[in-house]
């Protein structure tokens, strides 16, 4: 697949891409990317300064005119191009998704890379359809039509846990749409980001249409946001960061879409299969190590099937396997730094004081001792106000907590600030259908958890933001409605007129 020389190599040039070309960054500082599973260094980079950001904004902004008035066939076929060039390169986006996130080989390559080249023909397509409504004469005397027109240079602020699915969520609908972008990555996990800008201009998308900025969210995050050229700022994060961001860009009058933190509950009632919920709990728990915004981790289970329920879950959990993220037989790899799974470790450290860990709850020592590794854990016996149920821990956790009543399981899924994703598990359609209804959450899945699809929409209720990414509801975020009316009379002294000046004949 590739080594760390090669991507060494490819990244020569720096770790910024602006106009067309990769460059180092001018903030005078580095960051090293290091690789979870072991500890080692990956790549070492110039950090982006405020300088650099304005470099791109403006190449963002040179590049608008020619890219927002090209037809929509045009962009369509720009991105279909797009698609076709990171399937030849999946395999290397694959190796560098896993390089520096961890991410198990099987997830990059199943998961992550083949949803980023559906989503890029998905808006290869979605682009020849920016339509408004159709022309009518509302007024009876004028025809109304609307227009759908780009808004500009977006600035997009992405996360660590999935780099490059979340580049492109914020890059596609964006440049579908007719605007340009200017994309900053986490610090941590630079590269499939880069290599995604480097793809798009192989598939012959112009210069300026994508550039990417890696620097820290202080100095060139919080420039990119308040930028006076920048019209429009996406960022995926965390709640606490979104709120920043939002003051940002408020100030500047910006448009604003935020997919913030989330604390998905996993609903499963009396009469649901059993063997289902705990394979379903699981993997939705566990999928990148946790470390998903939709990741369930409030299981609410109704009493008659919580004890079960446990000790199913533990068993499964304890067959999982922590590994090399690029041997094909591992399950679970490490979590994106050593910070955050001692971030993780501390959750699970403190709720022993007030719960009970059934299983996991460690550190691995041996040869996985040097990556950034925690075992799958589950607790049960927390109080529904407690840390571990109220805080996003985004690692290997599942909290249970068993309910009694269907009134109680669902005030108790829509009691937090979150409002991400949310899954119902029963037999029963009236019982699931109502908890799709009931429950405050932009995803409800029933008997699922975690599938994502292309055409629908993602994004939040409550703390967990606003905005849609993916389908052609995320137009909505990156198009500026304009309403053109026609006067069909030809009538010079219009009767309305005379509620302004003159009298009526």
């Amino acid at each position: 697949m590739g080594n760390r020389f090669q991507v060494e190599d490819r990244f020569a040039g720096g770790a910024q891409y602006i106009d067309g070309h990769l460059r180092p960054g001018t903030s005078g500082q580095s960051h090293t990317v290091i690789d979870p599973a072991t500890g080692d260094e990956v790549l070492t980079y110039e950090l982006a300064s405020t300088a650099d950001v304005d470099d791109a904004v403006a190449a963002a902004k040179r590049a608008f005119p020619g890219w927002s008035g090209a037809t929509p066939g045009e962009r369509s076929d720009a991105l279909h191009k797009l698609a076709a060039v990171l399937a030849e390169q999946a395999e290397d986006f694959a190796y560098a998704e896993s390089l520096q996130c961890g991410k198990p080989i099987k997830l990059s390559t199943e998961f992550d890379v083949p949803g980023t080249i559906d989503n890029t023909a998905f808006f290869a397509g979605a682009a020849r359809h920016l339509q408004g409504q159709a022309a009518a004469e509302y007024s009876g005397d004028h025809t109304s039509y609307v227009r759908r027109e780009a808004i500009g240079v977006v600035g997009s602020i992405a996360p660590w846990n999935y780099p490059l699915q979340m580049a492109a969520w914020k890059i596609l609908p964006a440049i579908a749409a007719g605007n340009t972008i200017v994309l900053k990555p986490a610090e941590l996990t630079p590269l499939t980001s880069l290599m995604f800008a480097q793809a798009a201009k192989d598939a012959g998308l112009p210069d300026g249409v994508i550039n990417i900025v890696n620097g820290a969210g202080r100095e060139a995050g919080e420039h990119l946001v308040g930028h006076p050229d920048v019209v429009m700022t996406s960022f995926t994060g965390s709640t606490a960061v979104g709120k920043r961001v939002a003051e940002i860009a408020t100030a500047t009058v910006k448009r604003l879409h935020l997919e913030l933190g989330g604390k998905a509950p996993f609903l499963v009632f009396d009469d649901a299969d059993l063997e289902a919920a705990a394979h379903g709990a699981v993997a939705a728990s566990l999928i990148n190590t946790g470390q998903d915004c939709t990741a369930a981790t409030r299981a609410y289970v109704q009493r008659p099937l919580h004890d079960a329920f446990v000790a199913r879950v533990a068993e499964l959990m304890e067959s999982i396997r922590l590994g090399d993220p690029f041997a094909p037989t591992t399950d679970l790899g490490p979590l994106v730094s050593h910070a955050q799974r001692d971030r993780v470790a501390g959750f699970v450290e403190r709720a022993r004081g007030y719960a009970t860990v059934v299983t996991g709850g460690e550190i691995p020592g041996g040869d996985l001792a040097q990556g950034a590794y925690y075992r799958p854990t589950l607790i049960a016996g927390a109080a529904q106000d407690s840390e571990v149920v109220q805080s996003e821990i985004f690692g290997p956790v599942l909290v249970v907590l068993p309910f009694d009543t269907d009134d109680e399981g669902l005030a108790l899924a829509n009691d937090t600030p979150y409002g991400l994703a949310a899954s119902a598990w029963s037999r029963d359609l009236y019982r699931a259908n109502r908890a799709t209804r009931e429950i405050k959450a932009g995803c409800v899945w029933v008997n699922d958890h975690i599938p994502i699809i292309s055409e629908m929409p993602h994004g939040g209720y409550k703390a967990s933001g606003f905005g849609k990414d993916m389908s052609t509801y995320s137009f909505e975020e990156y198009t500026q409605v304009k309403h053109v009316m026609y006067d069909n009379t030809a009538v010079a002294e219009k009767d309305w007129h005379r509620t302004i000046f003159g009298d009526r004949p």
